[in-house]
């Protein structure tokens, strides 16, 4: 699982019916300095992706989101996703590791 920062929603002109009770969100990976707290804004460059969401998450959510077969699993037939979300975070408590013989 990837976590990534919601910065918006795609709207869809036609949808397959595979896809009812969802929805599309572009999100941005996260990276180590966002997940010790750095701000989200500015976007990090990065690669955005778009995630399908069924648990209703919005703009400036961070989520958890799973990528490539697995991202198929949740549906009962099979259906062209490469992304899906599997959580909303509420907190992350991430502290990077002290590199060896650096002492504080």
């Amino acid at each position: 699982m990837k976590l990534g920062h919601v910065i918006g929603k795609v709207i869809l002109s036609q949808q397959d019916p595979a896809y009812k009770g969802g929805r599309f969100l572009l999100v941005q990976p996260l990276d180590r300095n966002q997940m010790a707290g750095a701000a989200m804004l500015p976007l990090p460059v990065g690669n955005s992706l778009v995630v399908y969401d069924n648990l209703g998450a919005g703009a400036g959510d961070v989520i958890g989101y799973i990528e490539g077969a697995e991202a198929t699993a949740p549906f009962p037939q099979p259906t062209p996703v490469d992304a899906f979300n599997a959580a909303i975070i509420d907190t992350i408590l991430y502290q990077p590791p002290v590199p060896r013989g650096i002492e504080t």
